[in-house]
């Protein structure tokens, strides 16, 4: 009897050691097929968004310096020289450089960089002389927040860049190789956008930009004609009228033709009228 007793508690405990080993088999199989489910790319980037956020990075203050200045100087090619002369001594370059004459003024409009700084030592030295501006405009753009979130996501694009490149290489078939691809060509287009803009920015932080536009205003003296130049005027004038009115007959003797036979008829026809009486 205790024999019997003793076997079927053995038989009961292996009974349950099966059905729990038997529905950890099964969950394990769910829980693979859930992930088997999901797709790589999504599985790979909910990683990189858990695994690597975006933390600030120490930098420097990044700011874009541009000045606006416009003036009137009494020797506009004497102020052009200075100004070239200046661009050289603060190691600048000229941008882009015009001249031109409009009615009772001459223009020069120069854009310049130069080191950003040099950009206040340059601006004194063109502003000395000047007597007063029409317009001084200097403005300071603190970009330190764009460049700092810039470098952060783009050392977190690289990142997630390396992890699908080592993944491509464990692909197992071309459905998997193909989808690791597309994600690799979206991440390095994201990643070469980021890098232009950061190009930018600090091409605009360490180069400053400085517009000027400077003039000569001159007094326009109207031209007085003597009495004998006004009649030479007046007869070519009148020859001119007598030529336009003869070309103006030549354009329109296809009418006269017309109207000359038409009154030769009725001439003739007044003519018989008369006879017939």
């Amino acid at each position: 009897m205790k024999f019997l007793s003793v076997l079927l508690f053995g038989f009961a405990l292996a009974c349950s050691q099966g059905n729990s080993s038997g529905e950890g088999s099964i969950s394990k199989e769910k829980s693979y097929a859930l992930e088997e489910e999901v797709p790589l790319s999504e599985q790979l980037n909910a990683d990189y968004i858990e695994g690597d956020q975006i933390n600030p990075v120490e930098t420097e203050q990044k700011i874009i310096k541009t000045a606006h200045l416009t003036f009137e100087t009494k020797d506009p090619e004497s102020t052009h020289e200075k100004i070239l002369r200046l661009t050289k001594e603060y190691k600048g370059f000229i941008q882009s450089d015009h001249s031109g004459k409009d009615y009772g003024r001459i223009n020069f409009n120069m854009a310049i960089r130069v080191p950003t700084e040099n950009f206040q030592a340059m601006i004194d030295g063109v502003s000395e002389g000047v007597e007063y501006f029409d317009q001084k405009e200097i403005s300071r753009q603190d970009v330190t927040e764009e460049f700092v979130d810039l470098q952060a996501r783009l050392k977190a694009k690289r990142q997630l860049e390396e992890r699908y490149l080592q993944l491509l290489k464990q692909a197992k078939n071309v459905k998997e190789m193909l989808e690791i691809e597309r994600e690799l060509s979206n991440i390095r287009e994201e990643i070469e956008a980021k890098e232009g803009r950061l190009q930018y920015l600090q091409n605009k932080v360490s180069l400053s930009t400085i517009y000027i536009n400077f003039y000569k205003t001159t007094q326009s003296k109207g031209v007085s004609l003597s009495y004998g130049q006004k009649m030479i005027n007046a007869l070519k004038g009148g020859w001119n009228g007598i030529s336009v009115f003869f070309l103006g007959i030549l354009y329109i003797w296809p009418l006269l033709l017309v109207i000359g036979i038409l009154i030769f008829i009725v001439r003739r026809y007044i003519k018989r009228l008369k006879k017939k009486k």
